[in-house]
């Protein structure tokens, strides 16, 4: 074979020494982030191959998975400081096909080891000796060309702690400050703690046993009774050690039957989050930004019944994120006043409801899964067409499965919003009753009519309100009106406007100040908000289109 023929050759090279000898008692493990508990922290991975998964892990909570390509190996390395003449061992337990462990700059002979398929958890293990003048080796793993990704768990690089004399070398960070419950429903609490310079990770601890790992200063703790009181408090952790616990706040559950879920205000402001990673800021639901009120979840997914949905949180995409934290995250929020919907369609949506069946496929199937993860709703973002009569067949039975509180929410372009006899705009009238806003995608369109027939440029001022004015003056409440835009140039092909203009256009629909050169012939105070793609965008930008857009869609009369 190939492949095994060059793993061979790239083995002898490196010189392979494979012992079975233990470290001596006074030996630590002096790799950093050995169990990849705090994320990537101290590793770096070639061409972003690497990220943390919660599953498999050998022991704690997470692992590595690397993913080669045909082009890189998926290289995982740190730098450890060490002692000259020194013997270590380096260990670490893998999974997949072609994993190699290694270590280089020696300054002796630098050392790998590999397997051809490990199904399960296996230990690799090598040794080396460190050359008179070798202060520091870089130990890694890798995969191979173009084969599938690789895990990788605890490893060890048993031998004696190098020393600077002008480097005190890394510290034990100090203790957290700020800690506070920011919201609680009835089976879970809520965390917010501050920044520790130099920590990397942090744990959460729960009347004294530590129940989470968390890389950011918040964690949402959940599995609780309801009417229950729990302690809490947290430590900081990195490569040095763990602080001290910090001071310990009370968290009450609530009632059961509670769940915190909050009507959607008069002014809204609507976020997409990304549920998988294409270059914007991967995020948990609780790292969405406080300025959204109704976060849309891309996307559900299409199953193989007509009409019919499902949905697969991305865990390995987003960095280990468990369905767990992912359904006490969507609790949090709505303890907060927010709402939480599924979304179904997006750009590559295959989902179709063309008749009796596929609208009742549609709507029991979003229903289990609101169930499932505890959403408020649903929004319609089907872009490959929608057929009004069955659409709102499907959303009418809905409504009578999840009651009066259910949010509906639209996101057509605006080619389906030029006429009311364009079927997103029937759907829309159809379900006026129940329907809590459009949030008209205002980009990747061109020019398109405003409500004065006049043609408007996407990109502007004019071009947001004299289309928005299409809907006002179609039927839609101007409760039932948003403006969407993306968050960042990188978040749509075309489109993307300054927040300022997004601000100016609110101002013109509700206020009649701030227009271009088209102005409505009246005001419309009522105008719900605004729409963004998406909270990953705009946290990768900073939050700069919601720290501008957020404070003034809530503050409109």
């Amino acid at each position: 074979m190939a492949l095994a023929a060059a793993a061979t050759a790239a083995l002898a090279v490196g010189g392979i020494a494979v012992t079975g000898g233990s470290a001596q008692a006074a030996d630590v493990n002096i790799a950093k982030n050995p169990g990849f508990e705090s994320g990537l922290s101290s590793w770096t991975c070639s061409g972003e191959s690497g990220t943390t998964v919660s599953s498999p892990v050998r022991s704690g909570s997470a692992a590595l998975k690397a993913t080669p390509t045909g082009s890189d190996h998926a290289k995982c390395s740190q730098t450890v400081t060490v002692q000259p003449n020194s013997d270590y061992t380096l260990s670490a337990w893998v999974q997949g096909s072609y994993v190699y462990l290694g270590a280089s700059g020696t300054g002796t002979t630098d050392v790998s080891t590999w397997t051809p398929s490990a199904t399960s958890w296996q230990e690799l293990r090598t040794s080396f000796k460190t050359g008179a003048n070798t202060t520091s080796v870089t130990i890694y793993t890798h995969g191979w060309y173009a084969q599938p990704a690789y895990h990788v768990d605890d490893v060890n690089l048993m031998g004696p702690g190098g020393s600077d004399p002008g480097d005190p070398g890394e510290q034990v960070p100090g203790t957290p400050g700020g800690l506070t419950v920011p919201s609680t429903t009835s089976d879970s609490v809520s965390l917010a703690w501050n920044t520790v310079s130099g920590a990397t990770g942090y744990n959460v601890y729960r009347d004294g046993t530590k129940v989470q790992a968390v890389s950011g200063t918040s964690a949402t703790v959940s599995g609780l009774s309801p009417s229950t009181s729990y302690q809490f408090q947290v430590s900081a952790t990195n490569g040095a050690g763990e602080s001290a616990k910090s001071g310990a706040v009370t968290g009450t559950t609530k009632p059961s039957g509670d769940t915190g879920g909050g009507t959607v205000p008069k002014h809204a402001v609507t976020g997409y989050w990304q549920n998988f990673n294409n270059g914007a800021t991967i995020q948990k639901i609780s790292d969405v930004q406080n300025q959204y009120d109704i976060i849309a979840v891309a996307f559900a997914d299409a199953t193989g019944t007509p009409g019919a949905v499902t949905f697969n949180l991305d865990s390995a995409g987003l960095g280990g994120y468990t369905v767990d934290q992912f359904k006490a995250d969507i609790k949090a929020k709505q303890a907060a006043g927010k709402s939480v919907i599924i979304s179904v369609g997006g750009e590559k949506g295959t989902v179709s409801v063309n008749d009796s069946a596929s609208a009742t496929n549609f709507a029991n199937s979003v229903y289990a899964v609101m169930q499932e993860y505890g959403f408020d709703g649903v929004d319609i973002d089907l872009e490959n067409g929608l057929n009004s009569t069955y659409m709102t067949q499907a959303l009418r039975s809905l409504s009578q499965k999840a009651g009066s509180k259910l949010v509906i929410t639209m996101a057509p372009q605006t080619i389906d919003m030029q006429s009311t006899s364009n079927e997103y705009f029937k759907t829309a009238l159809n379900i006026k009753d129940i329907l809590t806003v459009v949030n008209m995608q205002y980009y990747n369109s061109g020019s398109m009519l405003g409500c004065d027939s006049k043609v408007y440029s996407q990109g502007s001022v004019d071009f947001l309100t004299a289309l928005a004015c299409i809907q006002l003056e179609g039927g839609l409440a101007p409760g039932q009106v948003g403006l969407g835009t993306p968050a960042s140039t990188r978040g749509a092909g075309s489109g993307y406007v300054d927040p300022s203009v997004v601000t100016n256009a609110l101002d013109c629909l509700a206020r009649g100040t701030n227009c271009g050169s088209f102005k409505p012939s009246k005001t419309y105070p009522g105008i719900r908000g605004a729409m963004t793609w998406s909270t990953n965008w705009d946290a990768l930008n900073g939050n700069a289109w919601s720290n501008k857009v957020g404070p003034h869609v809530h503050a409109l009369p």
